[in-house]
């Protein structure tokens, strides 16, 4: 494969900043909370089926207190329209009594006690560090995984190997923004099957890996 050269790279990012210099989460959250609850339940779904769900789900249920007190069965009737709803429902209630039996009921702000919590991997992880705290890190979803080796970004086939070759590649002033202008690209311009290549602002230096 070619990989875009450093010159390249910050070219990259600087016209992803110019057209969208403050990118956010499209998952709707008003806590780092609903933000967890919000990322695991968006495994293998998208992002818009997720929000319509928690809508409602969020007005009764925002804290993990409440959200034990709901339970499973309680859980179930919100997320139902969600994929694989019922192994969700089971680590969004199993999560949120360990938030309260080993956190005092916060989200904690490190990877490694993030991911003892169920339905909680490495990729959500790096999502709530990011997007609650503004960490640099860089959660490899399906669109990164495919998206930044086309282009050149990154080397590697699996979410760990892309991630460590991005965070190893991008200069850490993008590296905040970087992984939300990449999902958003994969998911509008750099589409899986068909990409809008004809419109796409980085075309002339995108090195169309296969």
């Amino acid at each position: 494969m070619t990989l875009l050269s450093e010159v390249e790279i910050r070219e990259v990012m600087e016209r992803f900043k110019a057209r969208n210099p403050h990118p956010k989460s499209e998952l709707h959250w008003s806590s780092p909370f609903t933000l967890l609850v919000s990322v695991v339940l968006s495994a293998q779904t998208t992002d818009k089926s997720v929000n319509k769900a928690t809508a409602s789900l969020y007005e009764i249920a925002d804290t993990p207190q409440k959200m034990v007190a709901l339970g499973v069965d309680g859980l179930i009737p919100y997320i139902k329209s969600i994929g694989l709803y019922r192994t969700k429902a089971a680590h969004v209630i199993e999560l949120s009594r360990l938030l309260l039996e080993n956190f005092d009921g916060e989200v904690p702000h490190d990877r490694d006690a993030l991911m003892t919590l169920p339905g909680v991997g490495r990729k959500t992880a790096n999502v709530v560090l990011n997007v609650v705290w503004g960490e640099p890190t860089m959660p490899v979803d399906t669109h990164l995984l495919r998206v930044s080796p086309k282009i050149g970004l990154a080397e590697g086939k699996t979410p760990l190997e892309v991630e460590q070759s991005l965070l190893e590649r991008i200069p850490p002033q993008y590296l905040e923004h970087a992984h939300h202008w990449l999902i958003l690209h994969g998911r509008y311009i750099c589409t899986a099957r068909k990409p809008k290549c004809d419109e796409c602002f980085l075309n002339d230096v995108c090195k169309r890996n296969e």
